[in-house]
């Protein structure tokens, strides 16, 4: 049996500001998904990458993944409006041999390859789903509607989920159809899925380098990532 890594990527990124989709924005001369395929296909554990790409730019996509992914299979399908669209449509591709589905955020590109391995192993050791996450900085309240506060959250009890999410494959299936059967549109979190169909996620260390590039100010910021994985001969 073999692992797939789903990406869904058709996303437009308005917060990212006009242009491409955000997919397609470039970091270091390069479209975010480049690098986010790249760290999958560098991963030992994954054998198939399966990429939701933009309306109309399929072909586009299977020619810059082409050279990135090697040995690894590579499908492209076209992505849908929302993200959990766009992860049903690659679920409907997977070749059959595949029991372990992770999912990975293109706007992710500087993932470790390690932290794919991770998860996937944590899923082939007995989790129905894993997600990596990182300890919360920031002190933490919960306000009312008015923005007053209710209460300071105890942050050594919270974390902040990364991709790639792993999933037993039949346990993401069966998640997703039952959000459609339910009327559920617009998850932006494959776990919180499978949280409500009542199966149990579990949570492993993340990494800083897992963040997720949502605005001008995060594109800088993978820029000096990169920069210092230059300088220290990590490419």
């Amino acid at each position: 049996m073999r692992t797939a890594a789903v990406v869904p990527a058709a996303g437009r990124g308005e917060r990212l500001g006009p242009g491409a989709p955000k997919a397609l924005r470039n970091l270091a001369g390069q479209p975010l998904i480049v690098h986010a395929v790249r760290a999958l296909a560098d991963a030992r554990s994954i054998d198939v990458v399966v990429v939701a790409a933009p309306e109309g730019e399929q072909t586009a996509v299977r020619l810059l993944l082409g050279p990135v992914v090697a040995d690894t299979e590579l499908v492209v399908v076209t992505g849908g409006a929302t993200r959990q669209q766009s992860v049903a449509a690659a679920l409907q591709v997977l070749p059959d041999d595949v029991d372990v589905v992770l999912v990975h955020d293109a706007a992710r590109p500087l993932v470790p390859s390690e932290i794919v391995d991770a998860v996937a192993a944590a899923v082939r050791g007995g989790s129905d789903a894993v997600v990596p996450g990182v300890p919360l900085s920031d002190t933490i309240k919960q306000v009312d509607p008015a923005g007053r506060v209710e209460r300071t959250v105890d942050r050594t009890l919270l974390r902040a989920a990364q991709t790639p999410q792993g999933f037993a494959r039949i346990v993401l299936e069966s998640a997703h159809r039952l959000a459609a059967e339910s009327g559920v549109v617009d998850l932006t979190d494959d776990a919180g899925l499978v949280e409500q169909a009542g199966h149990q996620v579990l949570v492993i260390p993340g990494s800083e380098d897992g963040f997720k590039v949502t605005r001008p100010l995060d594109l800088v910021l993978a820029e000096a990532v990169l920069a210092r994985r230059r300088s220290a001969g990590v490419h």
